[in-house]
């Protein structure tokens, strides 16, 4: 969990957004899990894929 929180405070501090509340900061950080299990698999099915067409 202190990985994610760290990951959102990077993102808000990179960005110039103000300070969220614990709640909204809780929320961002399971967003910016989100997205990264997103392009993870993402990243995965095109592997899968051209792994696929190469045989």
């Amino acid at each position: 969990m202190a990985l994610l929180y760290f990951l959102a405070d990077a993102f808000i501090n990179t960005f110039g957004i103000t300070q969220p509340t614990e709640k909204a900061r809780k929320q961002a950080a399971f967003f910016i899990l989100g997205l990264i299990l997103i392009a993870l698999g993402a990243m995965a099915t095109v592997a899968y894929v051209f792994h696929l067409m190469a045989h």
